[in-house]
């Protein structure tokens, strides 16, 4: 019998979708329930159960109890074994230092975590690399390279295990962002340490890089581009990122745009700047006829991922109501090329969505310059190419 550790954060992500950029400490908790946020982790970790469902007889869920993991492993339909307390209103890092630290001592196999960076943080301080990890991603930054690139995706990886295969562990880095300097448009992370997470790149997503190293000609190249052909009757989206940011700087809005969060541009105009989920569908109107209107998002350096992942901002409900005709992606060919031939990633929570996005989209990499590259939803096998 397979024993699966089973750890949820509740409030992982809570701040993602209202543009609070993460969700560490009571006062960003409170802020983001305050503005109409819902937590998400707890049915990210049911879609990654969900993969197991024809291995109930071979997997024994050991748990921590309700919110933390019990209620989730008992919709997906196992009998899990629950360990230690709760207050299940209200839960903090401590309650996930406990929680890995019962799951080591009992022995499982592998622990399957739903979180952020902070979760990884807490787990990692707590136990270090001596017990094997996997993450699904719920977190708002997810920096950190011990998360599988989707909930199915980590799902699929602990069902190879299930069936045998080999798949071997490696130390993976863990880091974190300081999030007060985060939303005043600082990035500092800070490396925590490193565990131990099942090695697979088709599923596990790298540790994020900084484009710190772009080249500043083929930034303004691409902003330049893009300016160009920008039309005064379209509401752009602009997503997170240096990429972008440069477009902004180009449109002589770089003062008053985030760079680490999504802004709203009409006319050449800054429409509203640092919007969250609910902002945007305010700003697209309720007709349900397509507004016009488009998205302009960059990749996450290293990692590949277009939606998901520090622009939750722009959610499933945005972008079906845009079109996927409507979204347009930049990058530098070196982002690209560091990719080493890897698919672009989406994860917007949304499978079916998910689905209809994977591809190929045309990626603007330069003045009149573009690539074809594919886009995979989690499980694709499709290689990128330039």
């Amino acid at each position: 019998m397979f024993k699966l550790g089973f750890i949820i954060n509740p409030v992982a992500g809570l701040g993602g979708s209202v543009a609070l950029k993460g969700s560490d400490g009571d006062e960003a908790i409170k802020e983001a329930i305050a503005r109409g946020a819902k937590p998400k982790s707890a049915s990210r970790a049911l879609l990654c159960l969900s993969v197991l469902n024809d291995f109930h007889d071979r997997v024994q869920i050991i748990t921590y109890p309700s919110i933390m993991g019990e209620d989730v492993a008992l919709q997906a339909g196992f009998s899990p074994v629950v360990l230690g307390q709760i207050n299940p209103a209200y839960t903090t890092g401590s309650d996930t230092e406990a929680a890995i630290k019962a799951l080591k001592a009992h022995g499982v196999d592998l622990v399957l975590f739903a979180g952020g960076d902070g979760t990884a943080r807490d787990i990692c301080c707590a136990v270090g690399s001596g017990q094997p990890v996997l993450g699904i991603p719920c977190g708002v930054k997810m920096h950190s390279g011990v998360y599988a690139i989707s909930p199915l995706a980590a799902g699929e990886l602990v069902k190879k295990l299930l069936l045998g295969q080999l798949i071997h562990l490696r130390e993976r880095e863990v880091r974190d962002l300081d999030e007060d300097a985060f939303r005043n448009g600082l990035v500092k992370a800070k490396y925590f340490g490193e565990l131990s997470v099942p090695e697979d790149e088709q599923y596990v997503q790298s540790i994020k890089t900084s484009g710190q190293h772009s080249e500043p000609l083929a930034l303004q190249d691409i902003a330049a581009d893009i300016v160009e052909n920008l039309d005064d009757d379209t509401l752009y989206i602009v997503g997170s990122g240096s990429t972008t940011q440069a477009i902004m700087h180009e449109l002589g809005l770089a003062d008053a745009a985030t760079l680490l969060g999504v802004d709203l541009v009409k006319a050449g105009e800054l429409v509203a700047a640092d919007v969250g989920e609910q902002d945007i569908l305010a700003a697209l109107g309720d007709s349900k006829e397509k507004v016009k209107a488009k998205i302009i998002v960059t990749i996450i350096g290293g990692q590949g991922h277009i939606f998901g992942r520090g622009n939750q901002q722009i959610s499933a409900a945005v972008i079906n109501k845009i079109g996927k005709e409507n979204i347009i992606v930049v990058a530098t060919e070196e982002k690209l090329t560091a990719l080493n031939k890897r698919p672009l990633l989406v994860d917007t929570g949304d499978q079916q969505l998910d689905k209809a996005l994977s591809g190929y989209l045309r990626v603007v990499t330069g003045y009149q310059r573009s690539v074809l590259y594919s886009v995979n939803k989690p499980g694709d096998a499709i290689e990128g190419e330039i």
